[in-house]
């Protein structure tokens, strides 16, 4: 069997080692024009402040490629003949397949009032690090476009270089889509004590400049001078070149797959941030590692049924940690925690405990979505919340 992996993220690799462990004689070839070798994406700004060097990315020996026998092709797939079961790759070459995985993960999502300007940044890629790194030191002044967490990730990099940075958000609270108006109030002060100029109800309505960006124009009509616009409104599955090959897979908001990531294509599969596995996507790195095993199954021939298990993620909003499970919106009980920048909130559904937002502490999600499989009641989870919490060292806060 020779497989071809188009994508040399967490999904495409993880999906490789799962399928050489199995089978030692397949011929495996992972397609990617972004790097050279598989790095963290998640850590992509602990580089842009100097934390980590590029090196540091990478979560495995250089060697291992080698020493596991996958080929890379260090080009970009631009077109697939399924009925050849042929990819044809933008310098030139074309690589016959047996089977095919799509695992070219997100893209930033392009705002209405972009213009093809130097200065203009995502913060997604190795490329857009490449970029960020070499616009920084010729930066008087930054804006950057949409909350979140890519968002403020940017933000807090730009910070650690002293570059000012105006943060506009167009909702009158900060990332209403996983935060309360309690929460996000509570977020916003602290990005705010970092030195940020934090304008919630503010949108970019146009750009200015000739080559460079000179800055932006809001809806409210303010002008902001600025040399560096960082967009980080979401992203979206990566999946635009895909319209255009000779036999493209089904599509909807990403790759469209059953329960076992095959496509509608013979033989093709999709896994991580680009598939939309039975309606739903995964747009997170744990989902798309976990994919990236389950996949491996199907491309084996095995049977399997991909069910996720509950949504959980961690993150931080410069130095206020933030730990989500389950549901992330609806009516819930909500505590801000006496003398610290913390706060719970347990999201119920006819007295049964469906997520859970912690902030300002750090959180076991192991035992936050146990309590939401075995359906716990809120009363129940509110006395016990204590044995969610990490022990760690002037971390622990009174509940």
């Amino acid at each position: 069997m020779h497989l071809v992996i188009v994508g040399n993220g967490v999904a495409g690799v993880t999906a490789a080692m799962a399928v050489r462990a199995a089978d030692p004689r397949a011929e495996i070839t992972i397609v990617s024009g972004e790097s050279e070798f598989f790095f963290s994406r998640t850590a992509l700004m602990y580089a842009f402040m100097d934390v980590m060097q590029r090196r540091d990315l990478e979560p495995y020996e250089r060697k291992l490629f080698r020493e596991q026998r996958l080929t890379l092709r260090q080009d970009w797939a631009v077109d697939l003949d399924a009925g050849a079961r042929e990819l044809r790759l933008a310098g030139g070459a074309t690589l016959r397949y047996d089977k095919l995985l799509l695992a070219t993960g997100s893209r930033g999502r392009r705002a209405p009032w972009e213009r093809p300007l130097d200065g203009v940044v995502r913060f997604v890629s190795l490329q857009d690090l490449d970029a960020c790194e070499r616009l920084t030191p010729g930066t008087r002044r930054a804006v950057v476009a949409g909350g979140g967490l890519i968002g403020v990730e940017l933000v807090e990099c730009l910070v650690h270089h002293r570059v000012p940075v105006t943060f506009l958000v167009r909702e009158p609270s900060y990332w209403p889509a996983a935060l309360s108006p309690e929460e996000g109030e509570l977020v916003a002060a602290h990005i705010r004590a970092q030195g940020v100029d934090l304008r919630l109800n503010s949108e970019i309505e146009s750009m200015q400049g000739e080559g460079r960006v000179t800055g932006v124009t809001t809806k409210a009509g303010e002008q902001i001078p600025c040399e560096l616009v960082g967009v980080t409104i979401g992203v979206e599955p990566n999946v635009e070149w895909l319209r255009a090959v000779k036999t493209p897979p089904a599509l909807n908001r990403g790759i469209v797959t059953d329960a076992a990531f095959r496509t509608s294509l013979p033989g093709v599969f999709a896994a991580g941030d680009v598939a939309e596995v039975e309606g739903r996507i995964e747009p997170l790195w744990y989902a798309a590692k976990r994919q990236g095993q389950a996949v491996a199954q199907s491309i084996l021939g095995q049977s399997m049924q991909y069910a996720p298990p509950a949504y959980y993620n961690s993150a931080k909003f410069f130095h206020l940690e933030w730990t989500c499970a389950g549901e992330t919106q609806g009516p819930g009980r909500f505590r801000k925690l006496p003398g610290r920048e913390a706060s719970v909130r347990v999201i119920e559904r006819d007295g049964i405990a469906v997520g859970f937002s912690m902030l300002g502490t750090r959180w076991n999600h192991r035992v936050l979505t146990r309590w939401i499989e075995e359906r716990r009641r809120v009363d129940e989870v509110m006395g016990r919340l204590s044995e969610a919490q990490y022990d760690v060292e002037f971390g622990r806060v009174a509940l």
